[in-house]
């Protein structure tokens, strides 16, 4: 019984990745971001996360949910090294932590394949996709990604 109080409590736990792809425009135009619409709830948009299974690691649970979420695998990215986030939030009273990390699609045309967790997926250009996001932590999330990718183009 102890225990179960004590998992009550504890904070829920996420990983996934922002992903991006690379167009043939010229930057900064040619990042778009993927964020997967919900098949609950509110219909949110967010990029592809899950929940921490117990015994998995991070950055496992970030790459086997995006594969859940979006058919995509690691082999389908490029994580970006030196990119992590780590947002807080409260979700039906109970604190939530989220990691993200940042990761290219390697080939843009690549086609995403949803769950049944999600009803529609879009690839957006920052300002859209801070639109689509409403979560002023996420949007300062895809805010920092992109500032990041542009400096790191011009170095």
């Amino acid at each position: 019984m102890c225990s179960t109080v004590q998992t009550d409590v504890m904070a829920l736990r996420a990983c996934g990745f922002i992903i991006f792809r690379r167009l043939t425009q010229a930057p900064p135009d040619s990042i778009e971001y993927l964020l997967l619409q919900t098949s609950y709830g509110e219909h949110h948009w967010t990029p592809p996360k899950g929940h921490v299974d117990p015994g998995e690691d991070d950055l496992t649970t970030a790459l086997r949910e995006t594969r859940e979420e979006a058919g995509l695998g690691e082999e389908h990215l490029c994580i970006v090294k030196n990119f992590l986030k780590e947002l807080h939030y409260q979700v039906h009273g109970k604190d939530k932590t989220v990691l993200y990390w940042l990761a290219e699609l390697r080939d843009p045309a690549m086609s995403v394949t949803l769950s049944e967790e999600h009803q529609d997926y879009r690839w957006a250009r920052l300002d859209e996709a801070c639109t689509l996001a409403r979560y002023q932590d996420l949007q300062e999330t895809l805010r920092d990604a992109q500032h990041y990718l542009e400096a790191s183009e011009k170095q």
